[in-house]
């Protein structure tokens, strides 16, 4: 039976984690239901701030939920090693909307910065959506490391 060893990750390893990385879950609260939607996000270690570029239509459920200022959660994570080593850092905050007239020199940084969104298929013409800028400067930001020790018997 494998063995599992699980630690928190440090403020260093978080940041270098999430650095390294450029994906991951983004999941918004509403009276009804949750949702969750995988995103890019491009990030600033100093400030621990996520940038996001986030693309919906005039009626789709994502832009309910984004017009609600829900309570977000992002989850980053991988798995390493042949399946031996797991890391996740989840970020939980509320998303904040930057509009392109209070848009600053650090924000025009930050976006610039940051990929392009790595999930870019919709079935509308590019005038049909709604390109929005958003930051989540999370009040909680939490990383493990869970190391897995297999039983080779």
């Amino acid at each position: 039976m494998p063995l599992a060893e699980e630690t928190e990750m440090t403020e260093a390893e978080i940041d270098g984690f999430l650095s390294r990385h450029e994906t991951g879950v983004l999941a918004l609260s509403g009276a009804q239901a949750p949702y969750a939607i995988p995103i890019s996000y491009g990030y600033n270690s100093s400030a621990q701030t996520f940038y996001m570029r986030l693309v919906s239509t005039p009626e789709s459920e994502k832009r309910a939920f984004l017009e609600s200022t829900p309570d977000a959660r992002l989850v980053v994570y991988e798995e390493a090693n042949g399946g031996e080593t797991y890391r996740s850092v989840v970020a939980e905050g509320t998303l904040e909307h930057i509009d392109p007239d209070e848009l600053t020199i650090e924000h025009i940084e930050q976006y610039g910065a940051a990929k392009r969104p790595l999930f870019e298929i919709w079935g509308k013409s590019k005038d049909q959506l709604d390109i929005e800028l958003y930051a989540l400067e999370p009040t909680v930001l939490s990383g493990r490391r869970t190391e897995i020790e297999r039983d080779d018997s």
